[in-house]
């Protein structure tokens, strides 16, 4: 079950910087209604499935489709008022929490009352649709970058990231010190090594390895991964408290639905926190609100490893750990913006959800990880102690990422320098355009 996450995220960790750079090279209005489809499709396909393997195969083609953020960014710093940008990010961040309370609702009245393919059937509707008003009215951007795609380091990238996930999704089976997981973590990482070093020696690489280690962008990715381990470790885990079964002693037996109502005040917030995010950033630097959402997330998981006993206890906890990550995700990609040239925003911004895609797999994984583990001792179901384990793992994790981002630099500008300004000005096509920059 891990795999219907970890399959879209994996999926979206390659696609997301391959369609960032083709945003920059080819128009990101463009690359965002095909992104659209492509999502559309794999939810047809997991629509039609009739075992999860093919549904997981869909998950696959909808996180292929699923690099749409960056594309957003990057449309917004393009076509917005510079004043507006900061706060703009911050509300299509918050959209995260929207949408996830919404699909929580609408997936578990779907699921009671018909069958898990409607929840696809509604996400190839809504994805549908968000393509045509796309089509229609979302300025393309004046902004190109030529070049091509480095599919060769796509693939690298691919097979780096998912053989550590192949490994702790297997750790129970094989044991986490067994050599089978540790060896496949270990060419994991050798793979992202010489991935790092291919990137460095391609003349036009998926992603740009100065900017990413530079001291803003690099630390500010280190804590999008602990912050997307905390968000997936309370989303995975409440709903699953909410449905056990009462035999247990500890679940609530309650509906899919139900579970859904539980998690929307949570996401709802991320609507308040999102925006609130972008204007304490404005006024303080953006690092202050990325520390304070961690901080809160952290807080709330732990009180959902503390109290879990109530609806009320679990929906109040979860509306804290929410809230701090609506506040973490709208700072996030402001720090980006304001750290890498603008020529580089949707290639530097696709990178930071690709972190944060790597950062919700391992959530997930070793959620799931944790939670089978317990529910092989118990002889059954998930045990209490497993639940409270990987909540305290997803509250030291996210309380990692408040800390961390004390250490995130002031970024000295956000401007172009002079060569690059030229660059740019060169491929806008109005010649006003250009002359105003």
């Amino acid at each position: 079950m891990g795999w219907t996450f970890s399959g879209y995220l994996i999926a979206a960790a390659v696609a997301t910087p391959v369609f960032g750079r083709l945003g920059d090279m080819y128009g990101k209005r463009r690359l965002l209604v095909i992104s659209l489809w492509l999502f559309a499709a794999g939810s047809a396909v997991s629509a039609l499935a009739d075992s999860l393997d093919a549904v997981v195969v869909g998950r696959v083609l909808q996180g292929a489709g699923g690099g749409i953020f960056p594309l957003c960014f990057g449309i917004i710093r393009d076509e917005f008022p510079r004043d507006r940008v900061a706060r703009s990010i911050g509300l299509i961040s918050a959209t995260v929490g929207i949408g996830g309370g919404f699909g929580l609702v609408l997936g578990g009245v779907l699921l009671d009352h018909t069958s898990y393919h409607w929840i696809f059937v509604a996400g190839l509707v809504m994805a549908s649709v968000g393509a045509i008003g796309t089509q229609l009215w979302v300025p393309e951007s004046p902004i190109r970058s030529p070049g091509r795609v480095d599919v060769r380091g796509a693939l690298v990238l691919g097979v780096g990231l998912t053989l550590p996930m192949i490994a702790i999704a297997r750790a129970n089976e094989w044991g986490w010190t067994s050599g089978r997981t540790l060896g496949l973590c270990a060419i994991g990482l050798a793979v992202l090594a010489a991935w790092v070093a291919l990137e460095r020696r391609t003349p036009e690489p998926l992603v740009h390895i100065p900017t990413l280690i530079k001291p803003p962008v690099l630390l500010t990715n280190a804590t999008t991964v602990f912050m997307g381990f905390g968000m997936f470790c309370s989303f995975l885990l409440c709903p699953q408290l909410v449905q056990l079964s009462t035999d247990t002693g500890f679940g609530f037996g309650r509906s899919a639905t139900t579970a859904g109502f539980v998690m929307v005040p949570g996401t709802l917030s991320m609507l308040v926190s999102g925006p609130l995010s972008g204007v304490l950033g404005g006024r303080f630097g953006n690092r202050m609100p990325l520390s304070l959402g961690g901080l809160l997330c952290s807080v709330g998981i732990l009180g959902l490893a503390l109290d879990h006993s109530s609806l009320l206890g679990l929906t109040l906890w979860n509306l804290l750990a929410c809230f701090g990550i609506g506040f973490a995700y709208a700072a996030m990609p402001n720090l980006i913006v304001d750290a890498v040239p603008q020529a580089r925003t949707g290639e530097a911004t696709g990178f930071n959800a690709v972190v944060r895609s790597i950062g919700s797999s391992l959530g997930s994984q070793v959620t799931a990880a944790i939670l089978v583990g317990s529910a092989v001792v118990a002889g059954g179901a998930p045990s209490e102690t497993g639940f409270e384990t990987a909540f305290y793992a997803g509250a030291g994790v996210a309380l990692a990422a408040a800390i961390l981002a004390l250490f995130i630099p002031r970024a000295g500008h956000s401007h172009l320098s002079v060569a690059e300004e030229i660059g740019a000005a060169s491929t806008l096509p109005d010649p006003a355009l250009a002359a105003d920059r």
